[in-house]
């Protein structure tokens, strides 16, 4: 942990078992994003980074692109939340080529939903939350040194969860069964 992350703002408000609060917020080109509407299809890595274009937000946002097939692979969709503009993160998406959604909350309305902590009272958090297909928290990681963690982290939560999906799916009749 390193010393601004000592110096965090504490736990994010939302935790592991919390269901995600809901909310609308535009996309990089301007359309409305509901997390609501992907409930029940697919899960969620929503990660909440302080600004485009800054050395730590896109050594993250680069490492949830090259990762992104992976993510795609288990299913899920990510998504990023600062409060720079749409226009901003159009910018930002284009010259790194982010394949994934980023979110314009300007006013910091679901950075306070969320309760993602501000770095000494200034900095605005670093804070990614997994959120199953049901829409239920199942990781929280609060690291705004450790950029590149937020992707592994998320990812290994996301491999956890679809093995233990997969071992708690009924076996089809006769798979295990002799002659079939």
């Amino acid at each position: 942990m390193g010393l601004l992350d000592f110096l965090g703002g504490g736990e994010p408000g939302v935790k592991v078992g919390d269901r995600a609060p809901e909310f609308s917020l535009s996309d990089a080109s301007g359309h409305s994003f509901r997390l609501a509407d992907l409930r029940g299809k697919k899960p969620v890595v929503l990660y909440f980074y302080p600004k485009d274009d800054t050395p730590g937000c896109t050594k993250e946002a680069c490492g949830f692109r090259d990762q992104y097939e992976e993510f795609q692979k288990l299913g899920a969709e990510v998504v990023g939340i600062s409060s720079d503009s749409s226009a901003s993160h159009q910018r930002f998406a284009a010259k790194h080529q982010l394949p994934f959604t980023l979110l314009a909350d300007e006013g910091g309305a679901v950075r306070r939903l969320y309760g993602v902590p501000a770095t000494l009272g200034l900095l605005p958090g670093r804070v990614t939350f997994v959120i199953d297909r049901e829409g239920v928290v199942r990781h929280v990681l609060n690291s705004q040194l450790a950029a590149k963690r937020h992707v592994a982290e998320a990812l290994a939560t996301l491999d956890a969860q679809a093995a233990s999906e997969a071992r708690s799916e009924p076996k089809a009749s006769g798979d295990n069964q002799p002659g079939h």
